[in-house]
């Protein structure tokens, strides 16, 4: 009798292993591959910028693997916290214009059929076929003291003289919200596109005004969507630096300009790290807020 329970009890062990096996092999063979390249193109060189931003700079631009804060102290000095300031407040600026923008642009998308709807994603979607550095030298081409801008104004009497546009921070994120406003425009239209009309039809058969229903019913309901478009827009303003060279000229400076610079010519690498570990609270700070206030699932209507 408690041989046959012994047998029993084995037979039921096997069988659970296979189970495990059959349940383990396909979702490694999913996982495996996407957790190797995130661990060594993801994680190990983001361990490493936090590991270099704790050493010290060499006397000939090399890394000397010697505990320090100096970094984290530079960028407390007067020049770089103004940089500092400088990129958030810019990267705020372009990001709630691109919300102003996008939102009805957005909203307009969604409103038509699919059809019109997918021509329409299409046309944004179009500059982005060709390369950034010809968008960009379009904008230094129209704003150049003898472009077509400063030629249109002076023709209908607006100046006497050209205005100038290029190298300065106006031109620079004039370049960065058109360079972001897709990334605006498409989160903006996916969570709007999902809207069911009928809150929209119930929100009018009781009495409240199209303005009362955008403000209570579809803006609370697309909040998701508007956070997701903040995060796709503010975290990439914020480290860009091939806008502000190129428009620019060098005489605007935000902190991608700065890292790249660290890295490259002035090779200060710890300082460089330090910026980007920087870059880094502010986006793991964005991540949490989106996912401590924009659940999706507890702001979904059944």
């Amino acid at each position: 009798m408690s041989t046959r329970i012994n047998d029993t009890t084995d037979l039921q062990a096997i069988s659970r292993k296979r189970d495990l096996r059959r349940k383990t092999i396909p979702a490694l063979a999913q996982a495996g591959p996407v957790s190797v390249w995130m661990i060594l193109f993801v994680t190990l060189p983001m361990l490493y910028i936090i590991y270099i931003s704790f050493m010290s700079r060499g006397v000939f631009g090399d890394v000397v693997y010697e505990f320090s804060l100096e970094s984290y102290q530079t960028l407390l000095d007067a020049t770089y916290f103004k940089v500092i300031l400088k990129s958030l407040q810019v990267a705020l600026f372009t990001t709630v214009l691109c919300l102003l923008l996008g939102y009805p642009f957005a909203y307009y998308i969604a409103r038509k059929p699919p059809e019109k709807a997918s021509r329409l994603i299409m046309l944004i979607m179009i500059p982005f076929w060709t390369n950034s550095l010809m968008r960009l030298n379009s904008w230094l081409l129209l704003f150049q003291t003898s472009g077509p801008v400063n030629t249109f104004l002076q023709w209908i009497g607006l100046t006497d003289a050209p205005i100038t546009f290029v190298y300065t921070d106006g031109l620079v994120v004039l370049g960065m919200i058109t360079n972001m406003l897709p990334f605006a425009v498409l989160p903006l239209y996916s969570s709007i596109e999902k809207l069911q009309k009928s809150l929209l039809e119930a929100s009018s058969d009781l009495g409240a005004t199209p303005r009362e229903t955008f403000f209570r019913v579809t803006l609370p309901l697309t909040f998701p969507g508007i956070f997701s478009a903040v995060i796709l827009v503010f975290i990439p303003s914020l480290g860009i630096y091939t806008v502000s060279d190129m428009l620019g000229g060098g005489k605007v400076l935000y902190i991608g300009n700065i890292i790249k610079n660290q890295f490259g010519s002035i090779r200060n690498w710890p300082l460089g790290a330090a910026l980007s570990v920087l870059l880094l609270v502010i986006t793991g700070a964005l991540i949490f807020l989106y996912t401590r206030f924009s659940k999706l699932e507890d702001m979904e209507v059944v």
